[in-house]
């Protein structure tokens, strides 16, 4: 039988195969006998029916188990066994072997061990090899300490139990307390990924953590291998490990330099040229002949080239978009079904070897939990957040699953062993997950124990503001929004820019600050046009402008995290975002990002300050001028008044911008009919609303120009969107706050559930739709959430 065989006994089987083989089927109507049997007598009909069984049953098992929080990779193994138990029968004996002939164990088998090698390849590709110097020293002692103190422990626990086990079987304990001892990069990347927690700290943390083990880990797993090959053939050995050494050599010497010089001559924001990538896909397969060749893991090759491999844009970016989605979504599943069918849970022996394992793996799993732990309590971690690194570190998955059916195949490990070893692959890739989720909530540092906002700073203190840049369009958006809001010397603005970058061809996230010397994680130039852009925006404001300039390069759903956690550094009072519809200069919509929107939608439930969303219509205002030319034009600002915690931080920043002479500022107060009767809750709202009120309505009483209030009775929501329709065409930039005081008459009958863009509330709803045409931009505001709210 073939290395994906069926059948779990030693029995040899003979088998007849035809060659060459019959790939395609002439159909169902035009086989003699349209039945299974003529059907699956070709391979590829065969090869299409058990791939749709397999991903049935573990698509099905995921939309299930994925309601729990359990990932993917546990739904996988469960179909494995499944089909282990439904395919074979108590003997070991396959129940239908027409549909797993031997001929099409093999074609699944190599599909599945070919994807599993393109799969290290890709994860080497966006390893960042460069990040292990710069690996700061509580990463390094978690991550060396993850793997020495349980290696020690096994070695110890294996000497102590080899005694009650004879001499072959201690030598397969040591199969099983290397490959326990690993802490893999892929498998730690893919839990944290899945945990959605890649760009926190704790992520960050764990990622630079498993990169330093899993070089280790790997180099560990190669000399184990080698060593197993000197006590079979010493000169065997040599030739291997000469070979190895040259290859190594090869590809740090000749391939690396070469790849550089592929990025070099691509021009900047050009894509690489395909030829380019085929030919790496190309060289990866070809690695995993050379690594088979020289008796190592066909995988050896295809991941020490991947890590040669510059990751990011635009050489490893390329890569991954050509391979990811097939090899994670498709040849990585099969890998992991193809190795658990090995497994029958019928077979299950405890005699003294079964015993042995159980206790080396648990010595090992609880030995180095405690030691990543007492790590992070040496470097004052809090606690949770110890015990849910120690629970990430010590989780298993795909790569161990690939050793134990290498060992299996080798006869390395008995068959009662690698049933049990499956089935501590499931159990805890099922349950840290749901333990780390328990343990930490990355939102929880944003809780809002201090007032951020806008209305509650000192008058001429600071405004502490962060944008954030997605396109090129978004920079010449914020830096007029920014010259509207009036830095002066006497009440300066500190703003924290932030361009945001999808991750793409690597695993770890970046964060890079273009003000300090620090270190970072990555030597590719990011953002120049936004660091250019607003050193010269600082630079035209002298004194009374302050910016800081970073960039982000991480995965979509974790952007939010960056964000805010910035946010938090830099007590910010503001966050300004931009929104996710762009305009045409016709007013048509020339795209929509949902990326964007969910990004901006995860940042108003867990912002640490006050969130701002501007809608830009591609012009700044009804001139299209840029503001930097205010004394030439006066710019007019209005602000949309019902009342409510949001209007009074939107009417507070927008009396800012009202202190340039430049600009003229109209409140607009869309006021209800009295009511007879108001609840105390009510009228406090009321008072506060008169207050902030008070000195506008003052202003526009004096006969001051720059300031004027105007009030409006409305007694529904359809008067008020006819008011607001009819101010479109007459203001440069509109200003109102996201929601409105309790029981608004103003807005009844406009739900904001019937809204199309609930994150800008009903009025700003009505100002971005594409019924109105204007080049009037909308900023939409939402005060800060505290836990007193």
């Amino acid at each position: 039988m073939g290395e994906n065989s069926l059948i779990q006994n030693n029995t040899r089987f003979n088998t007849c195969m035809e060659l060459p083989p019959q790939v395609n089927s002439p159909g169902f109507w035009k086989t003699p006998s349209p039945s299974s049997k003529g059907l699956l007598k070709n391979s590829l009909p065969e090869l299409e029916l058990q791939m749709i069984i397999i991903f049935c049953i573990s698509q099905t098992f995921n939309f299930v188990l994925k309601r729990f929080g359990i990932p993917k990779l546990s739904s996988d193994i469960i179909t494995g066994l499944v089909l282990s138990y439904a395919l074979v029968d108590g003997k070991g004996n396959p129940i239908n072997e027409r549909l797993f002939t031997p001929a099409g164990e093999q074609v699944i088998g190599t599909i599945s061990v070919f994807g599993f090698a393109l799969f290290l390849f890709l994860t080497g590709v966006k390893m960042n090899v460069g990040m292990i110097p710069k690996t700061g020293t509580k990463a390094t002692t978690i991550g060396v300490a993850a793997l020495t103190v349980p290696f020690l422990c096994g070695l110890i626990t294996r000497e102590l139990i080899g005694g009650s086990v004879t001499p072959q079987d201690k030598d397969k304990l040591s199969f099983v307390f290397v490959t326990q001892t690993l802490v893999p990069f892929p498998v730690i990347a893919s839990l944290i990924t899945e945990l959605n927690i890649l760009t926190s700290e704790l992520g960050r943390l764990g990622l630079s953590a498993a990169l330093v083990s899993d070089l280790i880990s790997f180099s560990l797993t190669a000399s184990f291998i080698t060593v197993r090959i000197y006590m079979e053939s010493a000169s065997k050995a040599l030739v291997d490990i000469t070979a190895t050494i040259a290859y190594v050599a090869i590809v740090v010497f000749v391939v690396r330099p070469l790849t550089f010089s592929i990025i070099k001559n691509t021009p900047e924001g050009r894509p690489v040229k395909d030829v380019y990538v085929y030919s790496i896909i190309v060289l990866a397969i070809a690695s995993s002949l050379f690594s088979d060749a020289v008796d190592q893991q066909v995988y050896m090759g295809p991941y020490i080239l991947g890590l040669a491999i510059p990751d990011g844009p635009p050489l490893g970016s390329a890569i991954a978009s050509k391979l990811d989605c097939f090899v994670t979504g498709v040849f990585v599943p099969l890998y992991v079904t193809t190795s658990v069918l090995r497994a029958d849970l019928r077979k299950f022996k405890f005699d003294a070897l079964m015993i042995s394992n159980i206790i080396l793996v648990m010595v090992i799993t609880v030995s180095k939990f405690f030691a990543c732990f007492i790590s992070c309590t040496f470097y004052e971690m809090p606690r949770l957040d110890s015990w849910a690194l120690a629970f990430i570190m010590t989780s298993k998955g795909v790569v161990e699953l690939g050793l134990y059916t290498l060992f299996k195949d080798l006869n390395s490990l008995a068959e009662s062993t690698f049933n049990f070893l499956i089935i501590s692959i499931l159990a805890i890739s099922a349950i840290v997950p749901i333990l780390v989720k328990f343990l930490y909530d990355p939102s929880r540092k944003y809780a809002g124990y201090q007032k951020r906002n806008v209305m509650h700073l000192k008058p001429n203190a600071e405004l502490r503001v962060l944008v954030c840049i997605h396109r090129p369009d978004d920079i010449p958006a914020m830096i007029n929004l920014l010259t509207a809001s009036c830095p002066t010397r006497e009440a300066p603005i500190n703003v924290s820019v932030l361009h945001l970058i999808e991750l793409i061809g690597r695993s770890s996230p970046i964060f890079i600050s273009h003000q300090v010397q620090r270190k970072t994680l990555s030597d590719v130039s990011y953002s120049q046009n936004v660091i250019l852009a607003f050193n010269l925006f600082e630079n035209n404001h002298w004194q009374s402008i302050t910016v800081n300039t970073s960039t982000a390069v991480s995965p979509p759903k974790s952007m939010h995290e960056d964000i805010c956690t910035l946010a938090l550094d830099k007590l910010t009072s503001l966050i300004i975002l931009p929104f996710h519809r762009k305009w045409s200069l016709d007013g048509d919509v020339e795209f929509d990002d949902n990326m964007l929107r969910s990004l901006n939608s995860s940042v108003l439930e867990i912002a640490p300050c006050s969130v701002g969303i501007l809608v830009n219509r591609g012009y700044t205002g009804r001139a299209g001028i840029l503001l930097s030319s205010l004394d030439a034009y006066r710019f007019s600002v209005c602000m949309i008044f019902l009342g409510g915690r949001d209007d009074r931080e939107a009417l507070t920043y927008a009396k800012r911008m009202s202190n340039e002479t430049s600009i003229t500022l109209t409140v607009i107060h869309l006021v209800a009919p009295e009511e007879d009767e108001v609840d105390d809750e009510r009228k406090w709202d009321i008072i506060l609303d008169s207050e902030v009120l008070k000195d506008v309505k003052h202003n526009s009483l004096s006969g001051n120009q720059h300031k004027r209030y105007v009030q409006e009775l409305t007694n529904d929501g359809s008067e008020m969107a006819t008011i607001v329709r009819g101010l479109v065409d007459e203001y440069d930039l509109i200003i109102a706050g996201r929601s409105h005081g309790i029981g608004s008459r103003q807005i009844s009958g406009l739900d904001l559930g019937w809204t199309e863009f609930p994150e800008l509330g009903v009025i700003g709803d009505l100002l971005a739709s594409t019924d109105i045409y204007s080049r009037a931009s909308v900023l939409v505001i939402r005060q800060q959430k505290t836990d007193d709210d």
